[in-house]
């Protein structure tokens, strides 16, 4: 038999175990429109598709709804930030397994080029946008206010990407957040926009919510800023349901790394797929499908 029909029965029968209807697709979650994890899964679906891999790509608000629905069963791989799948595991004991770290997001908190927003303690009293419902900017985002201590809550709204960049050229909002990789599409093409410095509050992320958050800079040449922007920095992680046949876990791992050169990873620092990097996924777990992946790799 070919591996495209060994792997087809493998999807077909975890799709009946557990009485649910038969599946002969990879059912991919990915993210926003104008996000890397919508460009990179799209990619990395074509690769799979190349490999004789059927596979069904879902946009949804991201990390923490494609979470939920590798739970659930709904889904079978998909893209989280590594905050939300962290507390997937240790808070909600989500069936969820970790395939790679793959890429580095940077936090976003987005003003108007000739705003008046200078620093987070700015927002106080204002109209922000903190992501979509069921987003990972939703989660970091909320994260960073708490942690920013500022003396009025601001007037949060839950808009995805494309219509946080909407309201806020429209007025509708002063600032917006968004976790992505760098340059991330939709913001790269607009030549509007400033970011606002958050790297003074990675100490107390770390403190209260766990060592997933690091100290990052996005470059000056991303979105055409005169220096560098500090900010906090949240691997992403190629996630699945725990019970995902372990030769398709392997076989996604392994498709992954070996089509690195053709997939569009974010061009900043840690946006580069290696082994190495991919392994470090923290308290959560890797699906036996990668570690045997990584050790045909190394041994």
């Amino acid at each position: 038999m070919t591996r495209r029909s060994l792997l087809g029965l493998a999807l077909l029968a975890a799709g009946c175990s557990g009485g649910g209807s038969p599946q002969a697709e990879l059912r991919m979650v990915t993210g926003q429109a104008g996000g890397l994890y919508g460009q990179l899964g799209d990619q990395l679906a074509g690769e799979l598709r190349r490999g004789g891999i059927p596979v069904r790509v879902v946009q949804t608000a991201a990390s923490v709804q494609n979470l939920a629905m590798m739970a659930d069963g709904r889904a079978d791989v998909g893209f989280s930030l590594a905050d939300s799948a962290d507390d997937a595991i240790r808070v909600r004991r989500r069936p969820v397994s970790a395939l790679a770290r793959v890429y580095m997001n940077y936090v976003h908190l987005v003003v108007g080029e000739g705003s008046g927003i200078a620093e987070v303690g700015h927002l106080a009293g204002r109209t922000v946008s903190i992501g979509a419902a069921g987003s990972g900017t939703a989660v970091i985002a909320a994260r960073v206010l708490t942690a920013a201590g500022l003396d009025r809550p601001p007037q949060i709204v839950r808009l995805e990407l494309d219509a946080s960049i909407k309201a806020l050229r429209s007025g509708e909002i002063e600032a917006f957040f968004w976790s992505g990789g760098v340059p991330t599409p939709a913001l790269a093409a607009l030549g509007d926009i400033r970011l606002i410095p958050l790297e003074a509050l990675v100490p107390e992320l770390r403190r209260r919510f766990g060592p997933v958050y690091e100290s990052v800079s996005v470059p000056a040449d991303a979105y055409g800023a005169a220096r560098p922007v500090p900010t906090v920095g949240a691997p992403s992680y190629l996630m699945c349901r725990t019970t995902l046949p372990e030769d398709v876990a392997f076989t996604v791992t392994e498709t992954l790394f070996r089509a690195r050169d053709r997939l569009r990873a974010p061009s900043a620092p840690g946006g580069r797929l290696d082994e190495r990097y991919a392994i470090g996924t923290g308290a959560v777990p890797l699906h036996p499908g990668a570690i045997r992946y990584y050790r045909s790799v190394y041994g």
